[in-house]
């Protein structure tokens, strides 16, 4: 997918995500995507781009926060659902939860555990950025204990030097840009 001229999809990520030091803990090189969600060409370059791998989804499932507000403007591209994975203590009870390790430390990711009925469903995983791989593997988890079929999962961002596609294997992951 080409945007301003002749720049592919992942040039323009690039240009647009600004890497802020050691945020939220010193050492890590956070990488914010606010000046990309907030320009109304490029967001839309990117869930166009996201769309084409998304195919035959069912139900778009965004990790919160940031995979979850992409994951929302791909559910309304496709026509599809959409379940958001919340941080403990966002959802009411009762939940299923997965604790999991991030490259700063250790979270826990949580769904509804009687609202929804996901066995069988074709989901994608929406996230922002794939670094270790724990939020996608949580994620992943999640969603296999209550029996959906995960199609792949797809990032605007993957830190390639920190190997969390190989954290996640076998899942089928679709970067957009990678860094």
């Amino acid at each position: 997918m080409n945007l301003r001229g002749s720049a592919p999809v992942a040039d323009v990520i690039a240009s647009l995500t600004r890497d802020v030091a050691d945020f939220p803990t010193p050492g890590i090189q956070f990488k914010d995507l606010t000046p990309l969600f907030a320009d109304s060409e490029a967001m839309s370059a990117v869930i166009d781009a996201l769309a084409d791998v998304a195919g035959g989804t069912d139900l778009v499932v965004g990790i919160e926060s940031r995979g979850a507000v992409v994951a929302a403007a791909l559910a309304s591209r496709l026509g599809t659902g959409l379940l958001s994975i919340r941080k403990s203590g966002k959802l009411p009870p009762p939940v299923l939860s997965e604790d999991y390790q991030m490259e700063y430390g250790t979270a826990t990711m949580e769904i509804p555990a009687d609202s929804l009925d996901l066995a069988g469903r074709n989901v994608m995983l929406i996230d922002d950025v794939l670094a270790t791989g724990g939020t996608l593997g949580a994620a992943t988890r999640l969603l296999e204990r209550v029996g959906a079929n995960i199609t792949g999962a797809a990032v605007v961002v993957e830190l390639e030097a920190l190997r969390g596609r190989e954290a996640i294997a076998p899942l089928q992951v679709h970067s957009l840009s990678r860094a």
